[in-house]
């Protein structure tokens, strides 16, 4: 886990940012401990974020509709990877 002093220099991000971007639940920290937590995921995210809005153009709305769909996506995979996981293997007998 990466604490948020941490995440902020990794990230590139001032606090304020940081919390209009949970506000907008763009990044979800661990918040099950005393001190905000954030992991190598959330770092990756806030990457996407800051390509998307500052290297690419997009703006808040579409920037919320883009995180929409790969959250989405991301689901539709795990989801698909355990229904593969519980069939049954082909071919062995």
């Amino acid at each position: 886990m990466i604490d948020e002093g941490e995440f902020l220099q990794r990230a590139h991000l001032d606090r304020t940012t940081l919390e209009v971007w949970i506000r907008e639940s763009w990044i979800c920290p661990d918040c099950t401990t005393p001190e905000r937590a954030f992991t190598e995921m959330d770092l990756a995210r806030a990457n996407l974020i800051h390509d998307l809005k500052h290297n690419m153009g997009v703006n808040d709305e579409g920037l919320d509709l883009i995180l929409h769909l790969i959250d989405q996506m991301h689901g539709l995979r795990r989801a698909l990877a355990e229904a593969l996981a519980r069939l049954p293997e082909r071919g062995k007998g």
